[in-house]
């Protein structure tokens, strides 16, 4: 404890005295610029990913609009490396890992802030709509940012969420946005977004959303030679989402942003569909809220400081009705908060060189009014962690190697039950990539990374199965790729084509093994994932005003089990396809902008021993968007038509978890 409050301390005297020398004159004179008018420089986009020394890849607010996107899900599903299990419906749960190394090991980012939910250690992506989003990226490793949290760093994967923010008319100081979406199945979600200009400096951002759904949609039921038509029941939700931000420059040019977040819903679960049984009774009550508040300084040209705090409080209500009961109910009662604190300084003492240190301190509690331990009385956890990273990066001639080492404590407390042990490990990454001579647009990179997940509150305490033994699932990523950018064609804007191979290796995986009476949480697997990304990304103009922008990812992976005492050793791990792929087309012209999509899964299995009983089939899922903004004095309107699975596709990506079929919606957004 004493090495991470010197290191703290260390952390703070250095910002003090970057401070004092910037006010001291030298190397850190006074900053005596003055602000000139604001000037637009536009051009065409270029990945990102591309000059990155790990795989990054980007998705922007145009993008999402165009091809008719609502939900972060459908968005993270086009990224390749992005595994998201679905459990079908508009509420169903959604949840995103990076290369199959399983949702806990991928920290999702909400303007700059890592989400939580230390009780079950993923976040469900489902309940992010994306009408306030400017951008949404999914970083392999971490993307290139010195000036990061050390959460970030510590994550085998980011998928990083950006908010829009407040940008005026001249003249005006007031700005008005609205959206509403009309699908099938009963869907309905009005949106709508104020911005406010207090001064040059300071604004306001406040965003309301409601969506309410029956979700009762139909499906085709194959068992054996029997095929019926049936309906998916107990799939209705409503939600309820606030957001409001506030912005503030500084003389100094340093800026302060706030926000609060609100999210409200009550879902029905519908359950798995099996022989028939259309008896689905339980549901789910969701209350998430926090409030961040980030700092960003430039300390004179060497110094930069960045520095984060975060209030988070959830609450969730289960409840299933059943005889098995006593009283015919079960309601279970889960509340847990998280008090964050992070700072990151950075170093650039050259045009070359650069380095940062990171200091994250956060501490978790979980109370439940459930008995979740052997002791009849709940363990209602705490636990603290820090996490201190140091990361450098040098760059010259086209050559760039980063690197970075974070240092992990956990402590635990317990109120019942046996207490787990303290946790601490190092875990180191690095990273790099060069130009080629003479072949300046073609690079390499290379990448290894070392990361592990804590146990969550619910593998330690869940009743019956939690061991308190738990070890840490550790990972070890490694990657080489080559990259391509340039222009060859007069037509061609640009073209990007990146092709990244890649081998994950999982010790200590944390799975749900059978005791001697009931199922225990226990340090099990062991498991070797090999695969291969491509993506591909160009726009070609076809005429005047007319572009053609189109976008492909493949991927292919194998990921096997391979502890050999093991009776699945050697099969390919649940809901992993070996290959798998989506591609869009972008039709933008001054009439109707034309979107389309696919995306394309191949056969997987719903268990890990491969049988054909469990085999999923193959399924392709086609999307078509019409859309057109109409402009006129002092406001304009966008109306958008999406007509989703096309086809009609009946297919599961989860074993007994239909996916709806051909739906439509139409969404209508208007500026003032």
């Amino acid at each position: 404890m004493r090495f991470y409050i010197v290191i703290a301390l260390l952390g703070l005297m250095c910002a003090n005295g970057a401070q004092a020398q910037s006010d001291g004159g030298g190397a850190f004179a006074a900053d005596t610029s003055r602000q000139i008018n604001r000037v637009d420089v536009t051009a065409s986009r270029k990945a990102s990913n591309v000059t990155a020394s790990k795989p990054v890849q980007m998705m922007t607010k145009e993008e999402i609009n165009l091809l008719g996107i609502h939900e972060l899900a459908d968005a993270v599903k086009k990224f390749a490396g992005a595994d998201v299990r679905d459990y079908g419906g508009i509420g169903g749960m959604k949840t995103v890992s990076v290369r199959n190394l399983g949702a806990h090991h991928t920290a999702v980012s909400y303007d700059g802030v890592t989400l939580s939910n230390t009780q079950a250690g993923q976040i469900d992506i489902g309940r992010f709509s994306l009408d306030n989003v400017e951008s949404i990226s999914f970083a392999l490793g971490n993307d290139d940012n010195l000036m990061q949290t050390a959460r970030h760093y510590a994550a085998a994967g980011i998928l990083s969420v950006n908010t829009e923010k407040p940008h005026f008319k001249e003249g005006t100081n007031d700005a008005l946005k609205g959206n509403l979406r009309i699908a099938s199945f009963g869907m309905v979600s009005p949106n709508l977004r104020y911005w406010h200009r207090f001064s040059d400096r300071t604004a306001l951002s406040a965003d309301a959303s409601y969506m309410r759904a029956d979700g009762n949609y139909p499906f085709t039921l194959v068992n054996g030679k029997n095929v019926t038509n049936e309906k998916r029941y107990n799939s209705d939700i409503y939600s309820w989402k606030g957001e409001m931000d506030i912005h503030h420059t500084f003389n100094d040019d340093s800026k302060l942003s706030a926000k609060a977040y609100y999210y409200y819903s009550e879902r029905g679960l519908p359950g798995s569909v099996v022989l028939y049984n259309r008896i689905a009774e339980e549901r789910l009550w969701d209350e998430d809220f926090f409030t961040q508040a980030r700092y960003d300084r430039n300390m004179g040209r060497e110094w930069k400081l960045s520095a984060k705090l975060k209030y988070t409080h959830s609450w969730n209500r289960y409840q299933d009705t059943n005889v098995k009961y006593e009283g015919g109910k079960q309601t279970d009662v889960n509340r847990q908060n998280e008090y964050y604190g992070a700072f990151t300084i950075g170093w650039l003492p050259t045009a070359d060189f650069s380095m940062a240190l990171a200091q994250d301190i956060f501490f978790n509690d979980l109370r439940s009014n459930v008995s979740i331990s052997d002791y009849g009385h709940p363990s209602n956890p705490d636990r603290f962690t820090s996490l201190t990273a140091l990361a450098a990066k040098w760059k010259k001639h086209g050559f760039q190697i980063d690197g970075s080492a974070v240092a992990t404590y956990a402590h635990e407390r317990v109120e019942a039950g046996k207490q787990p042990s303290d946790k601490f490990r190092l875990t180191p990454s690095l990273a790099a990539s060069v130009a080629l001579p003479g072949y300046e647009a073609l690079r390499l990179r290379a990448m290894f990374k070392s990361t592990f997940r804590m146990p969550s509150f619910n593998d330690l305490y869940y009743i019956r199965m939690g061991n308190t033994g738990l070890r840490p699932e550790k990972a070890n990523e490694y990657n080489v790729g080559v990259t391509w950018s340039g222009r060859p064609f007069g037509f061609t804007k640009y073209l990007n084509i990146t092709v990244d191979g890649y081998y994950n290796n999982v010790t200590d995986k944390i799975v749900a093994f059978p005791s001697t009476y009931v199922w225990k949480m226990a340090n099990f697997g062991k498991v070797h994932i090999h695969g291969i990304d491509a993506t591909i990304a160009t726009e070609i103009g076809v005429g005047r005003n007319v572009d053609l922008v189109l976008n492909g990812t493949y991927s292919f992976q194998k990921a096997e089990d391979r502890l050999k005492k093991s009776a699945t050793y050697g099969k390919q791990l649940p809901y992993t396809p070996r290959h798998s792929g989506n591609a869009s087309l972008l039709v933008k012209n001054p009439w109707v902008n034309v979107g389309y999509s696919l995306i394309m899964q191949g056969k997987r299995w719903s268990s890990p021993m491969n049988k054909s009983i469990y085999a999923l089939d193959p399924f392709w899922e086609h999307t078509v968007t019409l859309s057109h903004l109409f402009q006129f004095k002092g406001w304009n309107m966008e109306v958008n038509a999406t007509l989703r699975n096309i086809t009609d596709e009946q297919y599961e990506i989860i074993q007994y978890y239909p996916m709806p079929g051909r739906s439509g919606e139409i969404s209508i957004r208007f500026q003032i």
